[in-house]
C-alpha cells in the first residue's frame, strides 16, 4: 500500500482546505494509507477530515483559526516553534534579511516570515513516504521540501505567486525540490513560471474538487438568511484581508445608498481586518446596510437565496467561492484580476470590474436593474464543469 502524506497550513473555514478535504474523500484508502499534519494545528474543519486519514499533530485545537481565541493561540504555536530546538537563533539572518528587503517595498508581510519559524520548528517524523504532498504556499510548502522524507515531492500553487507576495529569497527555493507543482488555475501556473522558469516543465493544471451535489444538498438545509430584508441582496464569501478588498465594497456600498438603491451587502468570514472594516463601516454608516456576521458553518443557504454574488479581489488564485456560487447559479460580478479571469466569461456567466467603488457600484446596479441578465448569468454559471479528475490522476501516478 502506497504511503500518502498531506501537509497543510491550517484546516480553518477557507478554500484551500475545504479543497483538500474534497481531494482527501476522492482517493481509496484501499489503495493508498493517507497521513495529514496540519503545520499550525489549529483549525475548526478537522472535524471533517475522512475517518480513514490518520492526523499526526500531537495536539489540536478546533477554534476558528481567524477568532480572538484562535489568534491568541496562534500567537503561542509560534512562540513554541520559535523557541523549539533554537528555531528562532538558527533563523534570525533569514528573518532579518526578508524583512528588510519587504521594509524597501513598504510591504511588510508578518505571516510569511512566521512561516519559515513555523516549518523548522513543526514536529519531525521518521516515517518515509511514497509521495509528500504540500497543499498549501509558506508553511507547507517549506515544511515538504525540508523535513519529510518522501520518494517524490509536489506542491500545490493556489493563488498569484508575486503578487501575494512571495519570492524566491523568502522561498530558499524550496520548489526546486520538488518533483511537480498543481496550479489550481492557469494563470496562478502561469504567473508561478515568471519566478521559477526552470519550474515550467514540471507544473500543470489541478483544479480545485468540489462534491457539487453535496452542495447543492446543503443549499436546500435550513438556514441562511434571517433579517427579513425584502430589497437585493448581496453576498460575499471570504476571509476580512486586504486581499478580499472590502474595504472598496464598504465604498461601494456607500455610493449605492447615495444611489438610492435598496440593497443589502452580507460578508461571510473572518479575519484580522475586522477591526478596521468595523471602524471604516462605523464612519460610512453602513451598520445596517454591510453585516459581518463572520464565517458560518453551512453558508450554502446564503448563496441559494442572495440576488447577486460579488468577488472583488485585488488578486486570487482560483476561488472556492466564486465556483460554490456557479453551482448555485448565481449572477456573478468578479474583479478583472489573476485568476478570476480563469473562472468567469465576461458576459456569459459574469460580468467584470475593476477594483474601485465606482466599478464595482455599477457592475451592481447593472445586475439589480437587469433580472432577466441575472437569470440568465446564473444559469449559464450553473452549466459549467467542476470536474478535476485528470488532476487527481496525475497526482496519484507520482506515488505509484
Amino acid at each position: 500500500m502506497k504511503k500518502l502524506l498531506f501537509v497543510i497550513n491550517t484546516l480553518g473555514q477557507a478554500g484551500a482546505e475545504t479543497a483538500l478535504l474534497n481531494l482527501l474523500r476522492q482517493i481509496d484508502p484501499k489503495r493508498y494509507r493517507i497521513s495529514l499534519y496540519v503545520l499550525m494545528g489549529q483549525g475548526e474543519m478537522v472535524g471533517e477530515v475522512p475517518e480513514y486519514v490518520r492526523l499526526l499533530n500531537n495536539s489540536f485545537c478546533d477554534r476558528p483559526v481567524l477568532s480572538a481565541e484562535g489568534r491568541r493561540l496562534m500567537a503561542r504555536r509560534v512562540l513554541g516553534a520559535a523557541l523549539r530546538r533554537g528555531t528562532v537563533i538558527k533563523l534570525l539572518p533569514y528573518l532579518l534579511g526578508n524583512f528588510f528587503s519587504m521594509a524597501a517595498k513598504r510591504r511588510i508581510q508578518t505571516d510569511k516570515l512566521l512561516w519559515r519559524l513555523l516549518s523548522d520548528g513543526g514536529q519531525r517524523f521518521r516515517e518515509e513516504y511514497d509521495l509528500a504532498v504540500a497543499y498549501l504556499e509558506g508553511g507547507s510548502a517549506y515544511y515538504v521540501a525540508d523535513h519529510v522524507k518522501a520518494a517524490r515531492k509536489a506542491a500545490f500553487l493556489h493563488i498569484d505567486y508575486e503578487l501575494a507576495g512571495y519570492t524566491r529569497a523568502l522561498d530558499r527555493d524550496c520548489y526546486l525540490q520538488f518533483d511537480h507543482i498543481f496550479a489550481v488555475s492557469e494563470e496562478a501556473g502561469s504567473a508561478f513560471g515568471k519566478i521559477y522558469p526552470e519550474c515550467r516543465e514540471r507544473c500543470s493544471y489541478f483544479p480545485n474538487l468540489l462534491d457539487v451535489e453535496d452542495i447543492r444538498r446543503k443549499a436546500a438545509l435550513p438556514g441562511g438568511f434571517d433579517d427579513g430584508f425584502q430589497g437585493i441582496r448581496i453576498l460575499t464569501v471570504g476571509r476580512l484581508v486586504t486581499q478580499k478588498a472590502f474595504d472598496v465594497a464598504m465604498e461601494a456600498m456607500s455610493l449605492l445608498k447615495q444611489r438610492g438603491e435598496k440593497v443589502r451587502w452580507y460578508v461571510l468570514g473572518e479575519g484580522d481586518q475586522r477591526g478596521f472594516l468595523e471602524e471604516k463601516r462605523r464612519r460610512l454608516g453602513l451598520e445596517e446596510d454591510f453585516l459581518m456576521p463572520g464565517a458560518v458553518k453551512n453558508p450554502y443557504p446564503c448563496f441559494a437565496q442572495a440576488d447577486i454574488y460579488v468577488h472583488a479581489t485585488r488578486f486570487e488564485g482560483k476561488s472556492i467561492a466564486i465556483q460554490e456560487a456557479q453551482i448555485l447559479g448565481k449572477a456573478l460580478l468578479v474583479s478583472d484580476c489573476s485568476g478570476n479571469r480563469d473562472q468567469v466569461r465576461q458576459g456569459e456567466d459574469g460580468l467584470f470590474c475593476e477594483v474601485t467603488p465606482e466599478s464595482i457600484c455599477e457592475g451592481i446596479q447593472i445586475l439589480i436593474h437587469d433580472p432577466e441578465l441575472r437569470e440568465r448569468l446564473g444559469r449559464k454559471a450553473a452549466e459549467r464543469s467542476f470536474g478535476g479528475g485528470a488532476g487527481l490522476e496525475g497526482l496519484l501516478e507520482l506515488a505509484d
